[in-house]
This record gives C-alpha cells, sequence and structure tokens, in this order.
C-alpha cells in the first residue's frame, strides 16, 4: 500500500475481526517498546500507533502497517505481540524489516484489482480520530453541497449512477427525489446497519473504520430532502459498530457539526443510533420501521412506500450503510469522476464479504464489473487446499448458487439476476467439491424460515412445508415428484409473500435445482449424496490407490476408528464410525469416500 508519513507510524487493524486476533495486546506492546527505547528521542519523530479499521484481509489478522519518514508501509501479517519487539529493533531502528514475517505476495496480489474508494479511510486513519477524518476530505462533501440547491444536489447523485448497495440496487437520486417531492414539514432519514446476512459485515467494517464518513452521507442526503432528523437502526450484536458510531455523533454535535446550525452551514440536522434486536426481517424497510416505532418488526403492505408515508407516517428516506458511505465520494470527486468506475448499469465500486472455501477470507471491494472468477482467484487466492471450485452463493440467503459455468458472470445487478442471483448486500459464500447443493438450499432455507416474521401464509406455512421435503431428500427419504413440487411452491411464495423476505426466500432452492439438479436426483433415485456431505446417506472406505499413506486421518479421527501403520494404507473401522466427516475434510488427496 503507496504510503508515507512524516512521522513514524504504526497501523493497527482495530476492526472486530482484528480485535478477536489479539490487536489491542499487539497495540500496547508497540507503545511499551517505544517507551523503552525511547524511540521518539532517538529517532526525532513523533511515533503514532493508531488503531484502524479493517483492512480486509481478515483471515491474516493481526495486520500492522510500518511506516518510516520517505518510505512506503511495509505490511507485516499475523502479528503477536511477541513479534512486536524483534520489529522495533530491527526495522524501526535497524531499517530492515523482518523478512520471514512481511506479508507475502499474496497481500499484493489481494490488493491488485481492488479499488478502494469506500474503504479508502478504513485501514488508514484513525477510526476514532475526527482529526484524521478532517485530514482525508472528511466534511469537504457537505460543504460542498450546501453551495447547491438541494434539487441540483439530487440531481448530482442521479447523474453518477448511484444504485442503493442494499440489496435491491433501486436509483439512489431517484429514491431521494420521490421523498424530496412528498409534502411536509417533517421528514425522516433512516441508515439500514441491519445486515443480517450470514457471513456478510461489510457495513459493520465501514462503521467501525469510518463512522464520520456515514454521517456525512448522511448530511448529504438530509440536505437534499429537506429532513432534520435520522436514525441509523444497527443490530446490538455490533457493539463496536455502535460504540464507534456513538463516539463520532457525539464529537459531531460537541463541535457544532451536528445539531441547528450544521458546521454553520445554515441547515439543522438531529441523529441517533437505534439498536435492534437482531431480527433478519428487520432489515426489510418496513419492519424496520416499525421497529424503530417500539411495535414488532413485521413488514407491512406497500403502497404506500415510505418515501410517502414511513417512520410515524411522515415521508421517510432509507438507504443502507455503503449508500451513504459512497454519497459523499460523490461530492469529494464529483458524479463524472463517480460514473466512470463500474459498468453502464452499475457504477462505482462493490464491497464483498468472502466466506467459506476460499484461501483468503475477508471484505473486498471491486470495480462494479468485475468477474465473479477476478474475485475468488485473483483476489483471495482461490479455494482452499486447492480443491474444484463447485458454487458461490451470492447475496446472501435470499440469493442463488452460481456454477463454476457461471464464474465468469460480472458483479453488477444486472448480471447476477440473468445468471440466477442477485448482488443483495454483497454476501459471497463459496463452496467446492464436498459441499452438497441439496443441504446448502436447505441450510439457507431453514435460516430464512426461521428470521420469517410469520405475518403472512405463504411465507410461514410455505417455507415450512418447502424446509421439511428438502430435510427428506437430505435424509435419504426423498420421493419422485419432490423437486417439481419444490419448484412449484418457490414460484408461488414469491409470488405472494408480503415482503422481500418471503419473495427471494426460494432463491438458493430454484438457482439449486437449475445448476444441480443432478444432485437432487442422486439424493432422490439413487440413495447417494455425491458431495458425501448428508450424514444419512454416508458410507466410508478409503480409496487404495489414492491414498498417500501419510497419517492424517487416524490423527483427526474422534473415536479412533481407523487403523493405520507408517507406510501402510489406512482403514476405516465401519463398525466403530460414527461417520464424523473429520477424515474425509482432513484429506487433502481425496482418497475417502
Amino acid at each position: 500500500m503507496a504510503q508515507t508519513a512524516e512521522n513514524i507510524e504504526v497501523l493497527i487493524c482495530t476492526g472486530t475481526g482484528g480485535i478477536a486476533s489479539g490487536s489491542l495486546k499487539v497495540a500496547d506492546a508497540f507503545e511499551a517498546e517505544f517507551e523503552k527505547h525511547g524511540l521518539a528521542a532517538k529517532l526525532g519523530k513523533r511515533c503514532d500507533v493508531k488503531k484502524t479499521g479493517c483492512r480486509g484481509l481478515c483471515a491474516n489478522d493481526v495486520l500492522v502497517d510500518i511506516i518510516l519518514p520517505g518510505q512506503e508501509a511495509v505490511t507485516y501479517d499475523f502479528v503477536t505481540p511477541e513479534l512486536v519487539p524483534q520489529i522495533v529493533e530491527e526495522h524501526m531502528l535497524g531499517n530492515e524489516p523482518v523478512p520471514k514475517k512481511v506479508a507475502g505476495p499474496y497481500y499484493e496480489k489481494f490488493l491488485e484489482k481492488q479499488q478502494r474508494i469506500i474503504f479508502s479511510r478504513c485501514g488508514t486513519i484513525d477510526a476514532e480520530s475526527i482529526e484524521d477524518f478532517i485530514a482525508n476530505k472528511g466534511f469537504t462533501g457537505i460543504k460542498k453541497a450546501v453551495t447547491m440547491a438541494p434539487d441540483d444536489v439530487i440531481e448530482e447523485v442521479k447523474k453518477s449512477g448511484l444504485r442503493g448497495r442494499g440489496g435491491g440496487g433501486f436509483p439512489t437520486g431517484v429514491k431521494w427525489s420521490f421523498c424530496k417531492a412528498t409534502p411536509g414539514e417533517e421528514k425522516y432519514l433512516i441508515c439500514n446497519a441491519d445486515e443480517g446476512d450470514p457471513g456478510a459485515f461489510m457495513d459493520r467494517s465501514i462503521l467501525e473504520g469510518d463512522p464520520y464518513g456515514v454521517i456525512e452521507g448522511m448530511m448529504i442526503a438530509a440536505y437534499a430532502i429537506g429532513c432534520t432528523f435520522g436514525y441509523v437502526y444497527c443490530r446490538a450484536e455490533y457493539p463496536l459498530a455502535i460504540k464507534r458510531l456513538q463516539q463520532a455523533i457525539d464529537t459531531c454535535y460537541e463541535k457544532g457539526i451536528l445539531g441547528e446550525n450544521c458546521m454553520d452551514l445554515g441547515f439543522k440536522f438531529d441523529m441517533k443510533i437505534k439498536a435492534g434486536a437482531g431480527a433478519f426481517v428487520c432489515g426489510e424497510e418496513t419492519a424496520l420501521m416499525a421497529s424503530i416505532e417500539g411495535e414488532r418488526g413485521m413488514s407491512r403492505p406497500r403502497p404506500p412506500f415510505p418515501a410517502v408515508r414511513g417512520l410515524w407516517r411522515k415521508p421517510t428516506n432509507i438507504n443502507n450503510v455503503e449508500t451513504f458511505a459512497n454519497v459523499s465520494y460523490i461530492f469529494y470527486n464529483g458524479a463524472d469522476w463517480y460514473s466512470s468506475v463500474g459498468t453502464e448499469g452499475t457504477k462505482g465500486t462493490k464491497i464483498f464479504a468472502l466466506t467459506g472455501k476460499v484461501k483468503h477470507t475477508g471484505l473486498v471491494e471491486v470495480p462494479a464489473g468485475t468477474t465473479m472468477k477476478e474475485v475468488i482467484y485473483d483476489v483471495c487466492g482461490g479455494i482452499l487446499n486447492n480443491r474444484k471450485f463447485k458454487a458461490v452463493q451470492a447475496g446472501g440467503p435470499s440469493g442463488g448458487c452460481l456454477p463454476a459455468d457461471a464464474l465468469d458472470a460480472e458483479v453488477d445487478y444486472d448480471s447476477l439476476i440473468k445468471a440466477g442471483a442477485m448482488m443483495g448486500s454483497g454476501g459471497l459464500v463459496v463452496m467446492d467439491e464436498t459441499t452438497c447443493m441439496v443441504d446448502i438450499a436447505r441450510f439457507f432455507l431453514n435460516f430464512t424460515r426461521v428470521e420469517s416474521c410469520g405475518k403472512c401464509i405463504p411465507c410461514r406455512i410455505g417455507l415450512k412445508i418447502m424446509l421439511e421435503i428438502l430435510e427428506r431428500i437430505c435424509s435419504g427419504e426423498g420421493q419422485e415428484g419432490d423437486i417439481e413440487l419444490l419448484q412449484d411452491m418457490a414460484y408461488d411464495i414469491k409470488k405472494s409473500s408480503l415482503c422481500g423476505l418471503g419473495q427471494t426466500a426460494p432463491n438458493p432452492v430454484l438457482s439449486t435445482i437449475r445448476y444441480f439438479r443432478h444432485e437432487y436426483e442422486a439424493h432422490i433415485k439413487e440413495k447417494e449424496c455425491p458431495s458425501h456431505s448428508c450424514k444419512p446417506l454416508l458410507h466410508f472406505r478409503v480409496v487404495e490407490d489414492k491414498c498417500k499413506k501419510c497419517g492424517i486421518c487416524p490423527k483427526v479421527c474422534p473415536v479412533d476408528c481407523i487403523q493405520w501403520e507408517k507406510g501402510q494404507v489406512a482403514v476405516i473401522d465401519r463398525d466403530k464410525c460414527t461417520e464424523c466427516t473429520s477424515c474425509y475434510d482432513a484429506c487433502r488427496f481425496m482418497a475417502i469416500e
């Protein structure tokens, strides 16, 4: 990462992932070493330890950048407190980076195809410092916006081509214009930070790493639509995000950035955080508003849409965290600059959370139009243990599973929908040859069934029946006609459900049937799971010509049912075998069937 500094800087990832890996102890260790060596006096430079937001390569935390005056940053990964003295003595005092501890070429490759716009401050500034934010263009966007008429601000957002990053992809400027055009002196602005997709943590990381950027984006939106009060609806399971955002809000009030006369710019805007209880359905805007109002989070019929009658029956505009974070950059650099990035139908960049069977899990920000193959193989290093890629679940539990044939699909709204998935909020779950697609459909459908508010019958009853069918198939009790029944029910539920949860919940089932129908048929007709994942259909054995006689499988077997001697092929005692799949998962040579 090409950064230089006048003073000595140590940038340490203190997002949730970094803290879980021990980054706060690493920060304390650097402070202790600086004091021990009298580093500032010895080098004649100020030594700053900056606790930044998420750096993206979460699998390699703790990530640390060492920036010496006039030099580019050197990145270390897997840093522990025990490694700190060596870094200080050899690198910071001796000016020789510790070669075996520096992040390898994969880190440069991880960044090579990314275009970090929304994440440009995450990982480079102190997440809790308003001074750092202001030194990096902070609040210049709102200062520019207020020199324009509100209608011109909306036109600038329309011109940029920004589409909502919460999943639906509705044009942001158009959405703002609806709310502004609705009569009424009292209007509300809501930032949806409920982010409930399994494996998705983009919004959380933005709030943790650049909370002031979200505040600025909301201020611009409030000025444009004529709104004086805003909520950030954030799930309570994000304590660090809530803490840093609340600190940022409090600081903005102290400095006159929020309140009666924001930054002396002549408009009023107040905001507060509403912590949600973690219901997935509250990511749907009408259920979210019900939750803010103190009611149970349940969807409401539309129309009327929130822009006409929303929170407290007043005109309301709702966008998610990533959308508001984009707004600031449109006004820093102009709509033409923003629209030059991405594709014709999807402008700008998109942040994705990569999880599952991929080598480098974490967060990536790429221009819209980058192919799925580039994201998985070029940015994230490919499939774990060099196994074969099988599918990627795009768009969270409401998205679809795309096979290897669809790897060339571009990551933009239109291309993914055409391929049978959706961009959603940006979660990508990567699967390899050991993943059963019927079981994956069952897993995601179970999630949406549990999270359904139960208000409408198609979602409440229909998803339950679909799940029962999938569970029968996975247990070897599938029947002829089950696939057709699943498809019929899926289309009916999509057409008749009240809100987006029910309307999209069948997507994983439909996409897996579309691309992996042969796996459903194998479960039903042959009572076999081709991926060897469904336990009721498993029978374990070691394939002699594939076995490398390495002895890994007996080490991981929890019931000692694998007999092995050095130089010999392993043998599984089927009477003792509990079919736990530990040996199958551990074998890199696919020698266990």
